[in-house]
């Protein structure tokens, strides 16, 4: 496979995961039901400035050829929590996950590939959120937002950069990220007595 459709692979994988983070109940679980402004920025920028962490990490402890996509991805999302301005929380299960992925393949599955899928569906919720508070100008800033966040050209020249055998290894490692941040949603609502599965 190559880069595209490495990330194409993964989409399928995670097809149902991906569409249950992008219901209305993901900003329930991520602010554990304090759908407030300040909670929803603040846990936005926690997610932003914990990637930027986990990000910068790998840079320095990557060889050359991904460490520029780790370094520039890293540097976006830093940008991207100092944009929504408000101090970051405790990470939450996705990022918890991410700082256990060790190896550059599957680093740039779980960071390059799953991160920027799993905040499409985030960040489609924020928006909705802020348009819901009649609050235009929030809801502005975070579709921007989310068109940066969900970018995927980090991950596809990084995987460009890997051996067939490596795209593997990286598509494996993104499916279990968002299936990690699906886990942490569903587990979070489940104690809240929420079912994660969607009502037909």
């Amino acid at each position: 496979m190559d880069a595209g459709a490495t990330i194409n692979a993964v989409r399928d994988q995670t097809e149902t995961e991906r569409d249950r983070l992008g219901s209305d109940k993901v900003l329930i679980a991520a602010t554990d039901a304090t759908l407030e402004t300040e909670v929803v920025l603040t846990t936005a920028a926690t997610r932003e400035s914990g990637l930027a962490d986990a990000l910068g990490q790998w840079a320095a402890e990557a060889d050359s050829d991904v460490a520029t996509q780790f370094e520039g991805a890293a540097e976006a999302a830093a940008e991207r929590a100092d944009r929504i301005d408000v101090d970051a929380g405790d990470p939450d299960g996705f990022i918890d996950h991410l700082e256990t992925v060790s190896g550059t393949a599957r680093r740039v599955g779980a960071g390059l590939i799953a991160a920027p899928l799993v905040a499409d569906r985030f960040y489609l919720q924020v928006v909705s959120f802020f348009i819901n508070e009649a609050d235009e100008q929030r809801a502005d800033t975070f579709r921007e937002i989310r068109r940066e966040a969900s970018a995927l050209d980090d991950g596809e020249t990084a995987l460009g950069h890997l051996s067939e055998s490596e795209r593997e290894t990286a598509a494996a490692a993104a499916t279990e990220a968002v299936g990690a941040a699906y886990d942490d949603y569903a587990e979070t609502l489940e104690a809240m007595g929420l079912d994660p599965k969607p009502v037909c």
